[in-house]
């Protein structure tokens, strides 16, 4: 069983920028369901908080997330829409104002996902992005089944997603997922610096610009991520899954020969 503490999700404000930074870099910033649901507790005050005008979302420079925490996960399975990462899902494809990601190291699974969400996302140059639901008997989440195709066009979509391979930043960068590539040292400094040139900007005109901006897909995102989750729910349960993550958990290759 894995446990996280309220220091896993570090939130601070200043001059008009919300900062999220995981903090649980000894497991590699996994993502726990406490964590999940601080995170959508930070971006719903985010969003209601006049003082807010940008938020940023980064991690160490040497690993942003390795994705959800496997035992955790099991331990905690997302059971309904109310589950917490449903809630951060939601809170994150739906938020009005502007959003940065500052990503250095492994991005697995919804450590990529929630990036295509974001309206810029600086790179470290050991960034390493993945998507491996398939090798986990599982299904895209974060409604990724339908903005991955869109950014970066079906053939390298189905690569991704498909195949499951990490991909780096310099193809991430050519594929649009990555707004620009720094060293990793620069990166969280550089994602506060363009959060606070956002936050110098008038809010009203912000969010208008990104509501026309995210107004075609809304209801498609909103969609997605529903029925994305109705199949992972039921995936979680059915032998591919209950193979891939016990094979997981007893570091060894998994069998899908006869599934």
């Amino acid at each position: 069983m894995s446990t996280s503490s309220p220091s896993d999700i570090l939130s601070h404000v200043d001059a008009g920028v919300m900062t999220l930074t995981f903090n649980r870099v000894a497991r590699k910033n996994s993502i726990t369901a406490a964590m999940y649901s601080a995170l959508a507790d930070a971006l719903e005050a985010a969003n209601h908080d006049p003082a807010v005008r940008a938020v940023v979302i980064q991690g160490h420079e040497t690993v942003f997330s390795a994705g959800n925490d496997i035992g955790d996960f099991l331990d905690n399975p997302p059971a309904s829409a109310e589950s917490p990462v449903f809630r951060f899902l939601r809170g994150l494809s739906s938020f009005p104002k502007p959003l940065v990601a500052a990503v250095c190291g492994p991005a697995v699974g919804i450590g990529t996902t929630l990036l295509l969400h974001c309206d810029l996302v600086y790179a470290g140059d050991n960034a390493a992005f993945s998507m491996p639901f398939v090798n986990l008997g599982l299904c895209p989440e974060a409604a990724s089944s339908f903005l991955a195709p869109q950014l970066m066009g079906y053939p390298r979509a189905a690569e991704a997603l498909l195949l499951g391979e990490p991909f780096m930043a310099e193809v991430a960068l050519e594929m649009g997922l990555v707004t620009r590539i720094v060293p990793p040292g620069e990166v969280n400094a550089l994602a506060q610096r363009q959060a606070q040139k956002l936050a110098a900007k008038p809010l009203s005109s912000l969010l208008e610009t990104k509501r026309l901006m995210k107004k075609g897909n809304a209801g498609i995102v909103a969609e997605r991520i529903a029925e994305e989750g109705a199949s992972f729910g039921r995936m979680l349960t059915e032998p591919a899954a209950r193979e891939a993550f016990g094979a997981f958990m007893e570091k060894r290759k998994p069998d899908f020969s006869q599934l």
